[in-house]
């Protein structure tokens, strides 16, 4: 993980159930003794990430409705470690404040990605989301955080098939983008990776519940991500002044090739691959920018 992820040790269990003390109802001993949670439990996962937030990021509470994807915080956070590093480099410094203005694409009902950007950096966030019950409960993590005034805003986007279109203004600027695309490429191979899951963490394949939950629209789109992310690269280059920094998660390495193509494509200023790990678990971070030098 990002040297200054808070998550990069073993859960602070003592911490996290002073926290939040309903945890204690999903904690148990772990085969080596140490407390740990039913991962393959969607509602011990939720506590966790309830917990977590609250212990490492001074929430007051987060929500889930029913089936939505309930994100793993370490993940999500390293994601925004590794940003705020890009954005040093054009500053110098980490960049820290609600000047910093940052675009998340499908921000989804958890709104993960605002809210801890906003509570670990002060950043401002633009969130958006085409599921208008997404939108709403995304509205009301936000609104659960009164500390965080201001600083997230969270828009509905009407245009299926657009990513930066009519929900952006002409003139608006960002820091950067961010965003994490549906993974799969179909319902149905959306299931069988909830299966493999669900296999791995000792449950039941055949009646499977993945622990980190997901709608279609959050999971799964036409041609997967590759498709999502070539769909972006395509709009970031009709809005090159958009945003300074253009980013978005690549969960299979296998797509890069392809991206690189279409980038090479709309001639970008700088391109940079970040490698991201969790243990297991290997990502990446593609960006990209049509400004030179360093961000106004």
């Amino acid at each position: 993980m990002h040297p200054r992820n808070r998550h990069a040790g073993r859960y602070d269990f003592p911490a996290l159930l002073r926290a939040l003390p309903e945890l204690a109802a999903f904690t148990q001993p772990s085969p080596t003794g140490d407390p740990t949670i039913d991962f393959a439990n969607p509602t011990a996962v939720l506590a966790l990430n309830r917990a977590l937030l609250r212990a490492h990021y001074a929430l007051k509470d987060w929500q889930l409705p029913s089936g939505y994807l309930c994100p793993p915080i370490p993940g999500r956070v390293d994601y925004l470690h590794h940003l705020a590093d890009l954005l040093a480099a054009d500053a110098g410094e980490i960049p820290r404040g609600a000047s910093i203005r940052v675009l998340d694409i499908g921000t989804g009902a958890n709104c993960i990605y605002p809210l801890l950007g906003a509570a670990e950096y002060g950043w401002s966030f633009v969130g958006t989301e085409t599921d208008a019950a997404a939108v709403r409960a995304a509205q009301a993590n936000v609104d659960f955080n009164p500390a965080l005034a201001g600083r997230i805003e969270v828009r509905r986007q009407t245009h299926s098939t657009a990513l930066f279109e009519g929900v952006t203004a002409a003139r608006e600027t960002f820091a950067a983008t961010i965003c994490n695309p549906p993974f799969h490429a179909s319902a149905a191979e959306a299931r069988a990776g909830t299966a493999r899951k669900v296999r791995n963490l000792g449950g039941n394949a055949r009646a499977p519940a993945l622990n980190f939950g997901g709608r279609a629209n959050e999971l799964w789109c036409p041609g997967g991500e590759a498709a999502f992310v070539r769909r972006m690269i395509r709009e970031s280059a009709d809005r090159p002044e958009l945003s300074r920094w253009f980013t978005t998660l690549v969960s299979k390495r296998e797509n890069l090739g392809t991206l690189e193509r279409s980038l090479n494509q709309v001639r970008p200023a700088q391109t940079r691959i970040i490698p991201m790990a969790q243990g297991q678990k290997q990502s990446r971070v593609l960006a990209w920018t049509f400004q030179s030098g360093s961000a106004a």
